[in-house]
């Protein structure tokens, strides 16, 4: 067997961390358990240093069950930056809360763990049990305010619905593996490039699979969970949900899509085109609507897997390099409007109205500056990183003269400015309401949403060096 641990020598360290800290919990006071978020922190660390050690690499592992390349290793850094945004401010979130539970940094360790297998992953048994590690911790952390009816309720949306989805996803891995007679990608490729006349079995599955991944990417019209579940969860959840499972996901589909399907590209993009037509529909008109700035949220990251969509149907080199580079951005606008949220919630999340938002622009103007930036990039204004992400996804959908798709896809990001300013608005020109509890930012938080800020200017006007990173990546 072609054993090498370099490979997953990230997934290798996150888990002993994992473990040590359930080994731990019973020995640490409760009122210091979320101090064990250091030590999870030490633990994404050291897995940094383990996508480095892999880095320019080339190999296939475990009996072609794990790729080891650029995109993977791309991945695995976008994923552990997200993670470690979500640990820092979760630790503020569980203080704030009185969550003492140090199991909190179980699950969002293993849930990394399984989205590091998702996009490495080389096999379809092995992609189905990153996505069920994934899932199964976030099942349990989204509903980890067990005395919150909200919470519980989205734990259990998210619990049966997504336990549909897995069904999917398996039936459709079954029907794959009828037809051509393995799980493993590569062999799948070669079956189908062998075979000019493809089974009904195949279709099949290709279908149910991509049901399975619509499900966890909230393409319509699998999207119906997202804004109850986002808006029940803690906030550092629906970011894990909104940022990281969603793009493990999207980036799995991209790999099965792209290297075991591309013989089928015309079949799969006929299926893709209305879907994302629909997912960015739906997701910017019914967020229009929303008074709850979580649910609005959470409509707009359905509208932005509509847009990351767009590049995945149009399958060109282009487009793989502007999902990469989308899903950065996106990750940027997304963290830093949440932290916001957060902040501006206090205690129990109380203040999460649009209305709570009047006038703190001038009381508070750190976060005023802070929420518009990352709200103008959302809504794809220039010089900011959500401007650059659509401008290379639709460039790439161009490049394969999907011009009816584009031309949907600027009509709804347009009706995506009226719901990204009325917040805006709100922030300077509503009437400021007395506070029973002041807002307090403190320092890490503080700082994170600086970077975040810097970040998302600095993509949206130097975007040269991401784009070199996701070009090499997108080689794959």
């Amino acid at each position: 067997m072609d054993i090498n641990y370099t490979a997953i020598l990230p997934e290798i360290m996150l888990s002993l961390v994992g473990i040590c800290i359930m080994l731990l919990i019973p020995f640490v006071p409760r009122e210091r358990q979320t101090h064990l978020g250091y030590l999870a922190l030490a633990g994404i660390v050291l897995a940094f240093f383990g996508v480095a050690m892999g880095w320019g690499q080339t190999d296939l592992a475990f009996s072609e069950m794990i790729f080891q390349d650029d995109f993977g290793q791309f991945s695995k850094i976008f994923f552990l930056f997200v993670s470690t945004v979500i640990l820092l401010i979760s630790m503020n979130y569980l203080e704030q809360e009185k969550l003492f539970q140090g199991e909190f940094f179980v699950l969002l360790l293993f849930a990394t763990v399984g989205m590091l297998f998702m996009a490495t992953s080389a096999d379809l048994i092995m992609t189905f049990l990153g996505l069920e590690v994934l899932s199964i911790s976030t099942y349990i952390l989204a509903g980890f305010k067990e005395r919150e009816r909200k919470s519980s309720e989205a734990a259990w949306k998210y619990f049966l619905l997504g336990a549909f989805s897995t069904a999917f996803l398996l039936y459709g891995i079954a029907f794959v593996y009828g037809a051509t007679g393995s799980t493993k990608y590569l062999q799948i490729a070669e079956a189908i490039q062998a075979s000019p006349d493809y089974s009904l079995i195949l279709f099949v599955g290709l279908g149910l699979m991509m049901v399975g991944f619509g499900f966890k990417v909230a393409l319509a019209p699998f999207h119906a969970w997202t804004p109850d579940v986002y808006e029940g969860a803690p906030i550092p959840i629906t970011a894990l949900l909104a940022v990281a499972s969603k793009g493990a996901a999207l980036l799995a589909l991209v790999r099965i899509l792209y290297q075991v399907f591309p013989d089928l590209s015309q079949q799969w993009q006929a299926i893709l085109w209305p879907m994302a037509v629909m997912t960015m529909a739906i997701g910017n008109i019914a967020a229009l609507t929303q008074s709850n700035i979580k649910r609005m949220l959470a409509y707009s990251s359905i509208a932005h897997a509509g847009y990351l969509l767009v590049g995945l149907t149009a399958h060109n080199p282009l487009a793989t390099q502007g999902i990469l580079f989308y899903l950065v951005a996106y990750a940027f606008m997304t963290l830093g409007a949440l932290i916001v949220v957060q902040i501006v919630g206090r205690r129990e999340e109380q203040h999460t109205t649009i209305e709570d938002y009047n006038g703190i622009g001038y009381r508070y103007p750190f976060l005023g500056i802070a929420l518009s930036v990352f709200l103008i990039s959302l809504a794809g204004i220039p010089a900011t990183a959500g401007f650059m992400g659509k401008l290379f996804v639709f460039s790439a959908a161009v490049q394969s003269q999907m011009y009816g798709l584009v031309v949907i896809a600027l009509v709804t990001s347009a009706i995506g400015l009226y719901y990204y300013l009325r917040v805006i608005v709100s922030m300077y020109m509503g009437e400021f309401k007395t506070e029973k509890i002041p807002i307090t930012i403190s320092m890490p938080l503080r700082i994170i949403l600086t970077l975040l800020v810097l970040g998302t200017l600095y993509l949206g006007i130097l975007p040269g060096s991401l784009l070199n990173l996701a070009e090499e990546a997108a080689s794959f």
